[in-house]
């Protein structure tokens, strides 16, 4: 059997797991993705010491409201709030609140909008102000792994491919991946398959990554021990040994020539941008 005809199987079985989408749906995403990345940039200039997350998360929420759009973290199992706020230890869905950003924090923000129907996804660490060497390696490290896995990322490749190029990564350089969260299909909904793990392991070998299909990839690096746990609020998820975190997340489109990302701001950073 030829490659064409290979690849003509495996795409009806792969698409009863998760959604493939077409041209006209891409367009949607590329919108939805589109606006979050511009909310992603108006965050960005809010960035400095002694704001707080609260008031990160009011300016994104009334930004999202006076677009026409819908900010999806709102109310979503529960969540309090319109977008995710972790500093320091937290390695993902940190709760904004009253307290103020200091100099030498790192805060990752995640932000997902919704636009007619369709998720924009995406995160990024931010310095406040002048941070630590340890703070501004950990931040190059993970944002150098993000960039790992969409390089890993092909046409029929499987998400193995990804996670052992992240976890090779991070680890030749002393960091450890959290495994408790991972990536995941994306669309007309918030979460839906394939799910992307950022380590590698036997079940991933059977997940293909095939043209049309849309998915989050968004590594969770740590300083020390790759273990969480959540707070009783329900929802904060720290490093167990009370480390650094940090995280990197773009939306990516796999076309028939490789990977799209969807969510690239244009005030933020790109492939092969150093920390200073």
């Amino acid at each position: 059997m030829n490659l064409a005809r290979i690849r003509e199987a495996i795409i009806p079985s792969f698409s009863r797991k998760y959604p493939i989408y077409g041209d006209q749906e891409l367009q949607m995403l590329r919108k939805a993705s589109a606006f979050n990345s511009q909310l992603m940039d108006m965050i960005r200039d809010q960035i400095s010491p002694g704001i707080t997350t609260g008031k990160l998360d009011q300016l994104a929420a009334d930004y999202i409201r006076s677009h026409g759009h819908t900010a999806a973290c709102l109310g979503y199992k529960g969540f309090p709030k319109s977008i995710c706020t972790s500093v320091n230890d937290v390695v993902c869905h940190g709760i904004p609140d009253d307290i103020e950003l200091h100099e030498g924090d790192i805060v990752n923000v995640d932000v997902t909008s919704i636009v007619d129907g369709w998720y924009g996804d995406q995160s990024e660490t931010f310095f406040v102000g002048k941070v630590s060497d340890e703070a501004r390696a950990l931040t190059q490290v993970t944002f150098d792994a993000l960039h790992v896995g969409i390089q890993a990322a092909r046409p029929y490749c499987t998400v193995y491919d990804i996670a052992k190029a992240i976890t090779r990564h991070a680890e030749s350089r002393g960091y450890s991946v959290v495994r408790s969260y991972q990536g995941h299909g994306i669309g007309t909904e918030f979460h839906q398959q394939p799910g992307i793990p950022h380590y590698p392991h036997d079940s991933t070998r059977k997940n293909i990554i095939v043209p049309g299909c849309c998915f989050t990839i968004e590594p969770m690096i740590n300083i020390g021990i790759p273990d969480t746990f959540i707070e009783p609020d329900g929802w904060t998820v720290k490093t167990k040994d009370g480390s650094l975190s940090a995280q990197f997340e773009h939306q990516i489109f796999m076309t028939k020539d490789g990977p799209e990302i969807l969510t690239q701001t244009q005030n933020g950073p790109q492939e092969g941008h150093c920390f200073k």
